[in-house]
């Protein structure tokens, strides 16, 4: 039975609540900068969030919500110049102090490390944004790989970045667990064949981790315990907070599971 070697993070919505208080108000700024009067409130980012990825969020909307704008052509190289004017003004909210980890979120990654566990991130986050988020609050030298953005064809809930990850420290999916917060993260990682701890937020809340092995409402700490709203493993269905030893638990019986 394969033994755990490896958590793989996701950045937005897992590491840190960057969607509605980051991405969001960040697209906003860049859109004023840029004279258009488009408003992205809380609820319609919500809905935007079905689209990953930035830049293919931006075409979305253009498409959908405002067929009838015309951009400076080429209209692809303009999408990507406001996409770097938004990334500019995310990595100065960051800067700002204004997105702070999700609870438990460096605990976990601290405690990994001291048991020898390797890290990495698997995002469709541009490269930029997840590098700003992570030299804020740890060292980027804790992670052994960062898979993010156009590194791969093929965004999530395609399972393209989670293979280039593996591949990257030449790892199987058996030796592995996956932490994210939303239904086309659960599915790129799942189609990798990689086990999946869900923490969800505001977003993602209702949506279906029916295939997820474990779903919190955050990963907990000493003073704020998490909640378990679902588990594959009964044995880990009553933990204050996702430790080393509990994802060790939970890994090991997923092994058991799957070769059941």
């Amino acid at each position: 039975m394969a033994e755990l070697q490896a958590l793989i993070f996701d950045v937005d919505g897992t590491l840190a609540n960057t969607e509605r208080d980051g991405h969001r108000i960040a697209f906003n700024r860049a859109f004023a900068e840029a004279g258009l009067s488009w408003h992205w409130s809380v609820s319609l980012y919500g809905e935007l969030l079905a689209v990953s990825g930035g830049k293919e969020r931006l075409r979305y909307y253009l498409e959908n919500y405002h067929p009838d704008t015309k951009l400076p052509e080429p209209q692809q190289q303009y999408i990507a110049h406001l996409h770097g004017n938004k990334t500019r003004h995310y990595q100065q909210l960051l800067k700002e102090g204004s997105i702070p980890l999700r609870v438990g979120v460096k605990r976990l990654m601290q405690e990994a490390r001291e048991a020898g566990i390797r890290l990495a991130i698997a995002t469709t986050s541009a490269l930029p944004n997840a590098m700003a988020l992570i030299e804020k609050h740890f060292d980027p030298d804790w992670l052994e790989v960062i898979g993010a953005g156009d590194m791969v064809t093929n965004k999530k809930p395609a399972p393209d970045i989670y293979h280039y990850v593996l591949q990257a420290m030449q790892l199987s999916p058996e030796e592995c667990l996956v932490l994210e917060d939303s239904q086309a993260g659960l599915q790129a990682a799942t189609a990798a064949g990689l086990p999946t701890v869900i923490t969800v937020n505001e977003y993602t809340q209702n949506q279906d981790f029916r295939d997820a092995k474990l779903v919190l409402n955050h990963l907990g700490d000493d003073q704020h315990p998490c909640t378990v709203l679902a588990t594959q493993v009964d044995a880990i269905a009553n933990i204050d907070c996702l430790n080393v030893e509990a994802a060790r638990k939970l890994h090991a019986r997923c092994q058991l599971k799957s070769q059941s």
